[in-house]
C-alpha cells in the first residue's frame, strides 16, 4: 500500500525500492516535466504490479 502511494506521488523512488535503479533514473528524467509526471506514475504503478506478480509466482513455484 505504501509503495502504491509512493508510485503516485514520487514515481521514480518506487523503482529504487523494487531494485531497478536504471529505470528509476529514466523515470526521474521523464518526471521532471509536468506533462511527463502522469506517464511516469502510470509506469511506476504498472511496474509495481508486475513486481508483486513476480513475487507471488516465485513464492508459489518455490514454496517460499
Amino acid at each position: 500500500m505504501f509503495r502504491l502511494l509512493l508510485a503516485l506521488l514520487l514515481p521514480f523512488v518506487v523503482f529504487f525500492t523494487i531494485g531497478k535503479p536504471f529505470q528509476g533514473i529514466l523515470c526521474l528524467i521523464l518526471q521532471l516535466s509536468l506533462i511527463g509526471w502522469i506517464p511516469a506514475a502510470i509506469w511506476a504503478v504498472y511496474s509495481l504490479s508486475q513486481w508483486n506478480t513476480d513475487k507471488k509466482i516465485a513464492s508459489a513455484r518455490f514454496g517460499g
